[in-house]
């Protein structure tokens, strides 16, 4: 009896990873890490809806801005105004982060393993305040009206006059973390102090500190460092930014005030 000719077994082809192992479709999506950020200590109850529709509000009046590019002058050869602890301050943790063509974001949190306590956009582009601080000594003073009677705490004001080194450049709003910044966060909780790129999906439909809605292009950039705050007065608080082991390197210092 004769065998019937073999015929070839058609194989569907399988995607290699460059590692020789096939690739799933799964593999190519950014998966989100699960936030474990801790609450800060002494956090207050969530804000009312009221509060909430404010700062919606007044975001939205400060994306219509334009972003402006401020020509910060540094003194040559300035000493440092202060050392690696400043008396009666308490240490934190500030982060600068953003896309470098878009708004800059100021993150402050009571350690990097915490959600942030304060969240900043100002009307500076990220790259230029990078860029500035590899320069010299930067300092931003953020300036909003005293009211008769005032209660709110300074850091909850929602919208300042922004100033770097003495030039009006903008304006400067505290706004609550989105899900892109909570992401940011919890991809830098072990670090306590460092700069870099992270590689954030550009496929969000809204970045913070883009200045509009749409996708981002390119690597988030970041600065982390350890701050020292000071409350002078219920009008008054600073962030100084500290230098590892009194090493000289960039240094930022960070001023609200109502007058």
């Amino acid at each position: 009896m004769a065998t019937p000719p073999l015929t070839p077994r058609m194989l569907t082809p399988t995607t290699m990873s460059p590692l020789g192992s096939p690739k799933s479709k799964k593999s190519t999506a950014q998966v989100r890490p699960e936030i474990t950020l801790e609450q800060p200590s002494g956090k207050n109850k969530t804000t009312g809806s009221k509060s909430t529709k404010l700062f919606r509000r007044v975001r939205s009046v400060f994306r219509s801005l334009p972003i402006m590019s401020p020509m910060c002058k540094f003194p040559v050869g300035g000493g440092r105004l202060h050392e690696n602890h400043v008396h009666g301050g308490t240490r934190v943790t500030g982060t600068l982060f953003g896309y470098r063509k878009t708004r800059v974001n100021l993150a402050v949190q009571e350690n990097p393993r915490s959600m942030p306590i304060l969240l900043l956009e100002l009307a500076i582009p990220t790259g230029k305040l990078l860029q500035d601080l590899g320069v010299g000594l930067v300092r931003i003073a953020l300036e909003c009206e005293k009211k008769p009677s005032e209660k709110t705490k300074i850091i909850d004001e929602p919208i300042w006059a922004l100033y770097c080194n003495g030039k009006k450049s903008g304006y400067g709003v505290k706004r609550q973390p989105t899900e892109e910044d909570l992401v940011v966060m919890q991809m830098l909780h072990a670090v306590s102090m460092g700069a870099g790129v992270l590689p954030v999906s550009s496929g969000a439909t809204e970045q913070s500190g883009g200045g509009g809605g749409g996708q981002q292009e390119g690597d988030l950039t970041y600065m982390r460092a350890h701050f020292e705050r000071v409350i002078g007065s219920r009008d008054s608080e600073t962030y100084y930014m500290m230098n590892p082991d009194g090493n000289s390197g960039p240094e930022l210092s960070i001023f609200f005030v109502r007058v």
